[in-house]
């Protein structure tokens, strides 16, 4: 149900576009960008978790790492349509929107069809009890142990992780042009707008690739935790590199930098997928609270790109990416702490069996009827 309340918020916030448009109200279109983006948040807080747990948990990683690769790809192909074909005839002043207003309403009604298809479709639905009866499953080989939210450690430093990571990569995605525009002093400021946003698109590509390297890493047997570990280690190299290195001039372009910064993106691609699944093993029946705190924990997009602007304009694009570093590495501090303290527990969850056709198929009704036989025969003994 979480799955048709999201797309049905999504649904109302791009219907809202419609009034906005025709009376062009910047209030009215951002209010409706709020509705969007609180029907993005439902879906999200209720997909994310259900990719995880919904299938052997061993995979759960590799399952989210992959189904975020398909979302970076779209969100390489998505500015190439807003600008090639949405808002191709809004004319030179932006005052004619009406091909705006039609493509919000037929997205509007691709989102009503799709909350009908989740109504009728068999999906099952993945209760706290069942989460629960998961993790016991895996007991013996994880060492799970059912403890209150409070004592839940490493979700709230994986939400911590989560924030510093999510801020640090919205603020360079928010300042790449910037950093272009730097970079260039031979084209004019318009120029390198234009041209930064293509290299950007050419960056975004690189992350979508980056999430399905990650993914086939994961797929062929190497640990999430070496993974997290060693892409985030790679994103503070390139960007240390990106801000010392300057290989342009006063009047020639700085490649050397920009390359580096774009190499970033690759690095940052599989970080939010890793961490969000990681934190949610061994929740147990506070897996869907604890997926609530990481979905909410995507806000430090709203916070690091403030502090990375204000530092900007004091001392430049390029130096001012000590800001986002300074959050990698207080993220990065996550997955050491993994390795070093959780690896023995997690990587019993990437061994695990449960699930799997070498486990075989879990009958419950078999389970529960079983027990139930116990229970009797103890009886007639006693």
């Amino acid at each position: 149900m979480t799955f048709i309340l999201g797309l049905s918020i999504y649904c109302v916030g791009a219907l809202m576009f419609w009034p906005a448009a025709v009376y062009r109200s910047f209030g009215g279109f951002c209010g409706a960008m709020f509705i969007v983006g609180s029907g993005l948040s439902t879906l999200e807080a209720s997909a994310n978790p259900y990719i995880a747990v919904c299938g052997p948990p061993k995979w759960a990683e590799f399952r989210l790492e992959l189904s975020q690769s398909f979302q970076a790809v779209g969100s390489v192909v998505a500015p190439v349509l807003a600008s090639f074909v949405i808002f191709k005839n809004v004319g030179e002043d932006g005052r004619s929107l009406s091909s705006v207003q039609y493509v919000y309403l037929g997205i509007a009604a691709f989102v009503a069809i799709l909350a009908v298809i989740f109504y009728f479709a068999p999906i099952p639905e993945i209760t706290d009890s069942d989460m629960a009866d998961q993790a016991e499953m895996m007991t013996d080989a994880t060492g799970y142990v059912d403890k209150p939210l409070k004592k839940q450690y490493t979700l709230f430093w994986g939400v911590a992780a989560q924030f510093c990571y999510v801020g640090a990569q919205c603020a360079i995605a928010s300042f790449f042009i910037n950093y272009f525009t730097q970079a260039h002093p031979n084209l004019s400021v318009t120029e390198a707008h234009q041209k930064g946003a293509n290299f950007y698109a050419i960056a975004q590509a690189l992350f979508a690739i980056g999430r399905f390297s990650a993914a086939g890493l994961m797929y062929v047997g190497l640990r999430p935790r070496w993974v997290l570990l060693t892409y985030q280690s790679l994103i503070m190299v390139f960007l240390a590199a990106a801000i010392g290195v300057n290989t342009g001039t006063a009047t020639t372009p700085n490649w050397g930098g920009l390359s580096l910064l774009m190499i970033v993106l690759f690095f940052e691609s599989c970080i939010f997928p890793i961490i969000f699944a990681i934190s949610l093993r061994g929740l147990g029946r506070h897996t869907k609270r604890g997926a609530s705190f990481l979905v909410a924990s995507v806000s430090g997009g709203a916070v690091v790109p403030v502090i990375l602007g204000n530092v900007a304009d004091r001392i430049g694009t390029r130096h001012a990416m000590v800001v986002p570093l300074a959050f990698f590495v207080i993220a990065w501090s996550f997955p050491i702490y993994l390795n070093i303290c959780k690896g023995k527990e997690l990587d019993g969850y990437s061994d695990s069996k449960v699930g799997t056709s070498e486990q075989g198929t879990v009958d419950f009704d078999s389970i529960v009827a079983g027990k139930d036989v116990e229970a009797g025969r103890f009886e007639h003994k006693a």
